[in-house]
């Protein structure tokens, strides 16, 4: 039973890097869900075993002749599994500063929004719960606001690398989902 840890560390690292690649990304903004966490982090534990562990085996046979091929193939498969988890976690780590500033860009557009509306725009007042933000560029944002009429929209451009997030109206009242659907946007 010693050489007998890869299927069962391959349970337990893919359901830990399921939660690290959903709670602590280290690629775009953090919005990954676990379930596609989990999906992809099988899918590269999977490689790990299925390519890189025979070859990691052959490598480990070299320096220790004692070792069977197959439990060669499985110490060295449990350990890439493991370290595919460490870059995982020091990728998120090294990433983190980043997602903090996006969402603190979206919390500061957010706010730039409740201002113009509050000083402005206060037909929308009531309706800033339905507030959507859609990132265009690097520190530039689509802030839009919901009206009475579901295709017409209070939306505004935030640029959130100024103190305080500069605001420009928007002419196009189209809500941003459409944006997306449309390409109007990335």
């Amino acid at each position: 039973m010693r050489g007998a840890w890869q299927w069962p560390a391959f349970a337990g690292f893919t359901l830990l890097d399921g939660v690290l690649l959903s709670r602590l990304p280290f690629y775009d903004r953090g919005t990954g869900s676990f379930v596609g966490g989990l999906l992809l982090a099988g899918f590269a534990n999977l490689i790990a075993i299925a390519v890189l562990a025979p070859l990691a085996g052959l490598r480990l046979r070299r320096r220790r002749r004692d070792l069977p091929r197959i439990v060669a193939a499985d110490y060295a498969g449990t350990a890439l599994l493991g370290a595919i988890s460490g870059l995982l976690l020091i990728g998120g780590l090294l990433h983190r500063p980043a997602i903090n500033a996006q969402r603190a860009d979206v919390a500061a557009a957010a706010a730039a929004t409740h201002q113009y509306v509050a000083s402005q725009e206060r037909a929308y007042a009531g309706r800033l719960d339905g507030m959507d933000v859609l990132r265009v560029e690097d520190d530039l944002y689509r802030s839009c606001v919901p009206g009475s009429d579901p295709d017409r929209w209070l939306c505004l451009f935030v640029n959130t690398s100024q103190r305080p997030a500069g605001v420009t109206r928007d002419g196009d009242q189209t809500p941003n989902a459409e944006y997306r659907i449309h390409g109007g946007f990335r």
